[in-house]
């Protein structure tokens, strides 16, 4: 008897295999049947291998982000020794566009993670009764009410320019974004039959909330954090563009369009490539989002 229960314990667990493995395949070409959100996976993939690889690309070139190849080189135009020619400072553009990527993709990333940790836990947490809902929702209301922009320009005055601060007040400015997600999501998964199966049984609030509901939201808050991702690079961008973010000579995108903006006409080149690669970025985490999203929930694709 115990073997026969045994040996259909066993067949079961293969089934589930089987049935997660046949998921994950009808899920991944579901993915690939979207060409756009194919296009965005490869645009994403191709700028985290620049931000990754930056120092080897640039070091086969025998170029450097900061270093002035000579009066002579002023303002060259694009050639194969300089593909994206030379700045008014006589650097290499390419070299800077590249180490562009590694800022550009470092806040993005750090913006998204720190933004859906602290958006999530207070998102969750807002649930938990009306007080702290009231208290929590409120918060994020207020943030809310300023432009996104202004609020991060108005932090970065306070606290200064530099990278850790431009990644603190961009996470600031995202977190009720993520939030106000979190908790809908929360509230929803809070009124399913198994959730109250699980408070008939006698568990506790707080393992509720980080045991059963919070695996249940991860799907639209990762979604979210790509869609923060993007918001982050062109946010960067603008606070560097507008001298509020990070310093020149750092190579960000942003502080590379203002330096160029009094050359537009002699030097194309130096606004041309950022704001390529600024737009491809954003272009390229937005697409991979819509596919992420449309995968979660198919419905949406329609």
């Amino acid at each position: 008897m115990q073997s026969a229960f045994s040996t259909d314990t066993a067949s079961l667990a293969r089934i589930r295999k089987e049935l997660v493995r046949e998921q994950r395949r009808v899920n991944l070409r579901r993915f690939l049947h979207n060409k756009l959100s194919v296009v965005g996976f490869f645009i994403v993939f191709l700028m985290l291998l620049l931000a990754v690889f930056a120092p080897v690309i640039t070091g086969a070139l025998g170029v450097d982000p900061y270093t002035s190849l000579g009066r002579e080189m002023r303002l060259q135009p694009p050639s194969a020794a300089h593909p994206f020619g030379t700045d008014n400072v006589n650097r290499d553009v390419f070299a800077r566009v590249i180490y562009g990527a590694r800022i550009s993709m470092t806040v993005g990333f750090f913006v998204g993670l720190f933004s859906s940790l602290i958006g999530t836990a207070i998102g969750m947490y807002a649930t938990i009764n009306a007080v702290w809902d009231n208290i929590l929702m409120r918060i994020c209301d207020g943030l809310k009410a300023i432009p996104n922009i202004l609020l991060a320009i108005t932090l970065m005055a306070v606290l200064g320019a530099n990278m850790h601060n431009v990644i603190l007040s961009l996470t600031i400015v995202s977190v009720p974004g993520v939030a106000r997600i979190a908790r809908s999501q929360a509230l929803l998964v809070r009124e399913q039959t198994y959730i109250e199966a699980m408070r008939a049984a006698g568990a506790s609030r707080f393992r509720i909330m980080w045991c059963h509901v919070l695996p249940n939201i991860l799907s639209p808050i990762i979604v979210q954090m790509t869609f923060t991702f993007a918001t982050a690079i062109i946010s960067e961008a603008s606070l560097s563009f507008l001298g509020a973010g990070i310093p020149i000579p750092a190579p960000s995108w942003g502080g590379m369009l203002k330096e160029a903006r009094s050359y537009i006409y002699n030097g194309w080149w130096m606004v041309v490539f950022p704001a390529i690669f600024t737009g491809l970025s954003v272009l390229g985490f937005n697409l991979f989002g819509d596919g992420l999203r449309d995968l979660i929930d198919p419905l949406s694709g329609r």
